[in-house]
């Protein structure tokens, strides 16, 4: 009998990451060297860590470019592709910039699973990519003892409009266009098979309007929320701004379901991780563990969090001038 598709990978969707602090690690110790003769300028890189890369080709178009995939984060193959795809999407969303066309990424266990299911795969994938717009013009697939699936996209963008993690300010509110609580439940899920209709829903939905809605109200500043949680990426668009960050916790959106799998152990080892890593530069008062941990949560094809005032998303904060630390959370 074959296993259920989460079963076969270690991690889940974006908790497979591999950890923050490890990450920047290996970032710092490798040489970049500059290219010779560039065809473009690089006006977004690795220096502050956001979302995509960002170039400006010759004729002034700038481009971005970005790549994720990940192991299977609901059983589901139909929805796990169009999870992956919408994930993929959002890092174009999250720079202000609009996808244009998309290659697969598809690793996949031969030996053990149908084409069928990796048909599925893709055909999730290129249903989502079509809603957005997005071409997607063939790709590239291996063999693998885990099953992955996303998208390496390029998109387009006006240069003097594009959203950054790094152009945050004092006095600006913090929003969130999309609830926490998508590692916990898909953890649980993974666990125990229940399925999570609100979370599939909230991971299947694109950042389109909520990056369009950021761009007309002028914000330059955002990020999407993923692997890192909530607490990692304010983080990291803090720590770029040069700002604090102070977050109510009361008035983070929340999904169903979330905080009872929290209190019944189904927090991710990603979620864990994040939050040891962001526990350094962060000043939590009394806040409860259970609270910082639904705030670190390893989210997947999760919401923009945008430096500003958007339709829809709740103000959660605010950033305020530099305190010491990058993030105040209070109740």
């Amino acid at each position: 009998m074959m296993k259920r598709l989460t079963q076969y990978a270690q991690g889940g969707g974006c908790a497979c990451k591999i950890p923050a602090g490890d990450l920047e690690r290996l970032l710092n110790g490798s040489q970049m060297p500059l290219p010779r003769d560039a065809e473009a300028e690089l006006l977004v890189g690795l220096d502050t860590g956001d979302d995509a890369a960002v170039v400006r080709v010759q004729d002034g178009t700038v481009i971005i470019s970005t790549a994720d995939f990940f192991t299977p984060v609901v059983d589901d193959p139909y929805d796990w592709g169009r999870i992956a795809a919408a994930n993929a999407l959002s890092d174009v969303y999250a720079m202000g910039g609009r996808p244009v066309v998309a290659l697969n990424l598809l690793c996949w266990p031969v030996d053990h699973l149908p084409y069928d299911l990796a048909a599925e795969v893709l055909r999730g994938g290129a249903e989502v990519a079509a809603l957005a717009g997005c071409h997607l013009a063939g790709g590239h697939s291996v063999t693998d003892v885990e099953p992955k699936y996303g998208l390496a996209v390029t998109g387009v963008a006006d240069p003097d409009r594009l959203l950054q993690n790094s152009t945050g300010r004092a006095g600006l509110p913090l929003s969130l266009s999309k609830p926490l609580g998508l590692g916990v439940l898909n953890n649980r899920h993974k666990s125990t098979g229940e399925v999570f209709p609100q979370a599939v829903e909230t991971m299947t939905r694109l950042n389109a309007d909520a990056s369009r809605d950021a761009l007309a109200a002028g914000i330059r500043c955002a990020t999407d929320v993923t692997g890192f949680g909530l607490l990692g990426h304010l983080h990291k668009l803090a720590r770029a701004s040069g700002v604090t960050a102070v977050i109510d916790a009361s008035a983070v959106p929340v999904l169903e379901g979330a905080e009872r799998a929290v209190r019944e152990g189904f927090v991710p080892g990603g979620s864990r991780r994040n939050l040891d890593w962001v526990a350094p530069h962060l000043d939590h008062g009394d806040v409860p563990e259970e609270t910082l941990l639904l705030l670190a949560d390893a989210q997947t094809s999760g919401g923009l969090l945008v430096a500003g005032e958007i339709p829809g998303a709740p103000v959660i904060g605010e950033l305020v001038e530099n305190t010491g630390h990058t993030i105040i959370v209070r109740h």
